[in-house]
């Protein structure tokens, strides 16, 4: 990361070092209430579209998951029901607040799995290793998504597979009530329910600037992923991205 190089946060245009700030300090000022603002801001739906992606993973018993930009654990927890006793998912997080919320809620439900802190552009993890790697609502935080693509591909095996489940282009009539939605009642939301209503205007800035489906299957393409194919889920508010390592 070249921190006098821009890039976007949200819709401004800051350095690479600052962005990296500032996404920390988002994540770590909502981590306490995140799992409740999902609920509340998806009306459970993103528990659907999480399952639904444990679906498409193609993992079986016995088998190893990475779960990158894992926060709080909802995928590991799916997963790790999905592997069985055999199998191993592995949790990781940049933000040392998410993570360790996220260790936190499988420890308490006698789930533990490894818990790592690192970077997704840099994953301290060995070639071949997992059946999938997924990221869920994580990549388009990333400064440089390009490189998180091509580690998450690295460390699969040939013949598994990569997932990235994230907010994209809506369906196009839908789009003037999804905006008024996201402009005006998240950012209020989120100021009564964490207190911070900045981190939510982020959040929704960070899914407009985020590529779109076409635009993602190409990146992964350019990553190294074949026989990349994605689902809209909701009429295009969230987009499944599947693809393979030959």
């Amino acid at each position: 990361m070249d921190p006098q190089k821009t890039t976007d946060f949200g819709f401004q245009k800051v350095t690479e070092g600052e962005k990296a700030k500032k996404v920390a300090g988002v994540f770590s000022s909502v981590a306490n209430r995140y799992d409740l603002m999902n609920d509340l801001m998806s009306a459970g739906l993103h528990r659907v579209w999480k399952r639904f992606a444990v679906e498409m993973s193609g993992v079986r018993k016995g088998g190893r998951v990475l779960d990158v930009a894992g926060g709080t654990g909802d995928l590991s927890s799916l997963f790790l029901s999905r592997v069985g006793a055999g199998g191993e998912v592995w949790l990781t997080d940049i933000n040392r607040e998410m993570l360790g919320r996220g260790r936190d809620r499988l420890i308490d439900a006698g789930r533990a799995v490894p818990a790592v802190q690192c970077d997704a552009e840099h994953l301290p993890l060995p070639d071949s290793y997992f059946d999938c790697a997924i990221v869920g609502f994580g990549l388009r935080n990333m400064t440089h998504k390009d490189k998180a693509l091509a580690e998450m591909l690295r460390v699969v095996r040939s013949g598994g597979r990569m997932l990235v489940l994230e907010f994209s282009q809506v369906w196009q009539p839908l789009r003037p009530v999804y905006d008024a939605y996201s402009f005006k009642l998240l950012p209020l939301l989120g100021k009564f329910v964490t207190g911070d209503s900045d981190s939510y205007r982020y959040l929704v800035e960070s899914i407009r600037k985020h590529p779109g489906q076409e635009e993602l299957k190409q990146m992964m393409q350019q990553a190294g992923c074949a026989r990349v194919e994605y689902y809209n889920l909701t009429a295009g508010v969230v987009a499944l991205h599947v693809g393979y390592k030959l």
